[in-house]
């Protein structure tokens, strides 16, 4: 990826902009009769509040409730796909999530259904070949449940099982949501070991990248538990992650496994592909940082928005890193932004990011930017020197 040239600007610092959204949402004549009554309803519910707010959510929540039955999952998918706002987007997922933990019945027992979202970091070491698959399937998914249990991972529960394959984040997705919850009512290991299929990572040569998949398993508990209220890594994630890596292990391939905390299906997703996007810059950043350090000295950091037909949602924000003293190349990172992401958060990740790794140059850009540089057809990047005069210069 190249930037542009241009004359150098004073660095004066200036508060941090607004952050611009470059995505662009579905026009609302484009949803289904089903859909838009969704969507009014999360609108109304916005702008409402106290006991008019619950009944308009408790309305949404019967509709969403209904669509989780079997045969639900892609009107669903098309309900919150079409949502005309990252906010009508965000309410009515909220409202999904509480139909999720809450879809189990009211038997005194219950299967909860979780995943663990997995960021692999893979390359294929040396030279010794041009490509490399990780199967995604585990030998011992039981001893990996033994790791939880004695960790106490799931509240303490200890009638947890574990699939035996990793999957991709479409298999647990919103599509798929009203499947999985039926497993409820089924045998558990005979639900999971017909229903998964494994996702296999397959390496090129080159640097190593980054991966998502998820680690399925349920728990029986009575059914008003909460199991998965623990958020953050526990005592059992460094054990975890090292007999994830050798369950994996190809001969040749570096590999670093690192789990997030067991949630329901939704919340998964949400967190793995964020995690995913956090560990991608972490790996650009420190590439690149050492690279422009050892060539050219202290980089330049340039944070912007762009829209692009390609990225989910048609927009993302892009990271640039290049010095005044190689006015060539700069190293370029896009980050992909999710529908329920706030741009602002995103942006905030990979500020604090550069503060972590010593950089004290940093721009933020406003406004919302192109895909392509007009001339070169080449994805548009921003350089120090580039930027325009009311862009944030933070130190």
């Amino acid at each position: 990826m190249r930037a542009l040239d241009a004359d150098p600007l004073p660095m004066d610092a200036t508060p941090m902009p607004d952050a611009d959204d470059p995505r662009q949402f579905p026009d609302p004549r484009a949803a289904t009769v089903e859909s838009a009554r969704l969507h009014a309803l999360a609108a109304q519910s916005q702008a409402a509040q106290g006991a008019e707010a619950t009944g308009l959510d408790r309305r949404i929540t019967e509709m969403l409730a209904e669509l989780l039955s079997p045969g639900g999952g892609q009107r669903l998918a098309d309900a919150l796909a079409s949502a005309p706002s990252a906010a009508i987007h965000r309410h009515l997922w909220r409202l999904l999530t509480q139909c999720e933990r809450g879809s189990g019945g009211e038997d005194a027992l219950g299967v909860t259904v979780f995943a663990l979202p997995l960021v692999i970091v893979a390359g294929i070491e040396g030279e010794q070949a041009a490509q490399a698959t990780l199967a995604g399937v585990l030998h011992d998914p039981a001893g990996l449940g033994q790791i939880l249990r004695l960790h106490g991972a799931l509240a303490g529960n200890q009638t947890l099982a574990l699939a035996n394959a990793l999957v991709a984040t479409h298999a647990i997705d919103i599509p798929q949501l009203p499947e999985i919850m039926s497993w409820r009512a089924l045998p558990l290991a005979t639900a999971m070991t017909r229903s998964l299929a494994p996702a296999p990572i397959v390496l090129q040569g080159g640097p190593e990248s980054v991966h998502l998949r998820f680690l399925l398993g349920g728990a029986i508990a009575a059914a008003n538990a909460r199991l998965l209220d623990q958020s953050h890594m526990g005592a059992w994630g460094m054990p975890l992650a090292q007999a994830l890596a050798r369950q994996l292990a190809v001969p040749g391939v570096s590999l670093l496994a690192l789990p997030r905390a067991p949630q329901t299906l939704l919340q998964a997703v949400r967190e793995g592909r964020a995690a995913q996007r956090e560990v991608g810059a972490q790996l650009f950043a420190s590439n690149a940082i050492r690279k422009l350090r050892a060539a050219v000295g202290e980089p330049t950091a340039v944070i912007s928005a762009h829209r692009a037909p390609d990225a989910t949602g048609g927009g993302e924000i892009r990271l640039s890193l290049s010095s005044p003293f190689d006015p060539r190349e700069a190293e370029g990172l896009r980050c992909p932004l999710y529908p329920l992401d706030r741009v602002g958060d995103v942006v905030a990740m990979l500020t604090e990011l550069l503060r972590e790794c010593r950089v004290t140059d940093v721009r933020v850009i406003p406004g919302v930017h192109g895909d392509r540089h007009p001339e070169t057809g080449l994805p548009l990047l921003f350089k120090g020197d580039d930027v325009p005069a009311q862009a944030a210069a933070l130190h």
